[in-house]
């Protein structure tokens, strides 16, 4: 390996070790805990190297739900061709989200649940927004299999865009609540996570 590639492995693995400590730092102590100069002290490096990679402490939160989108999309962005029927599709989705977020708790925590203070006119929030960023790619997904399960008239013919959030806010919730209360006796957890999609799901076919 040269000296070139072993740098842009290093600056890499730094980049990894500086997210790693801040989303930490936001799932356990918040907010407000969470600051550069933290991070660095975590590291064990100076906040000087913190700010080489990162602007401020937004653009790293920031960057804290792109690395997550990122993983969400690549669990989700093969699921418009793996079925002739769209509701497989949905379905499988929705079930693969809940299994995203209890396999990666901490990323979603930071990502989903914690308030992360993001300026809602700031540019941190604008490149969050933007149609290309992981973020939206991951509802976009949700939403083409939607507008395909109408199309095909397995869905009722409503706004696709309400539909879409409205599976989502469903399945964030039980999402968040077996993250967050792990210790619920719950009991069959799988049979609570599927009668949830069989609820949501149902309540948006058209009725015979």
């Amino acid at each position: 390996m040269g000296v070139q590639d072993r740098r842009a492995r290093e600056k890499r693995q730094l980049r990894e070790h500086i997210l790693d400590a801040a989303r930490d730092i936001l799932v356990t102590q918040g907010f407000d805990a969470l600051s550069m100069r933290k991070v660095a002290s975590r590291i064990e490096y100076s906040p000087t190297a913190i700010y080489l990679h990162f602007q401020d402490k937004q653009s790293l939160i920031a960057e804290l739900c792109e690395e997550t989108f990122a993983r969400l999309v690549h669990e989700l962005e093969d699921l418009p061709s793996e079925s002739k029927d769209p509701l497989v599709g949905l379905r499988r989705g929705l079930e693969r989200y809940v299994a995203f977020g209890l396999k990666y708790p901490q990323h979603y925590l930071a990502t989903f649940v914690i308030p992360n203070g993001i300026s809602h006119d700031g540019p941190s929030l604008t490149r969050l927004q933007a149609p290309e960023s992981n973020g939206m790619r991951a509802l976009g997904i949700l939403r083409q299999i939607v507008a395909e399960c109408v199309r095909q008239k397995k869905l009722k013919a409503k706004d696709v865009d309400v539909m879409t959030r409205a599976l989502w806010a469903g399945i964030h919730g039980i999402t968040s609540l077996l993250i967050g209360y792990e210790h619920f006796p719950w009991g069959d957890r799988q049979a609570v996570v599927r009668t949830l999609i069989d609820s949501l799901i149902d309540g948006l076919r058209p009725r015979r």
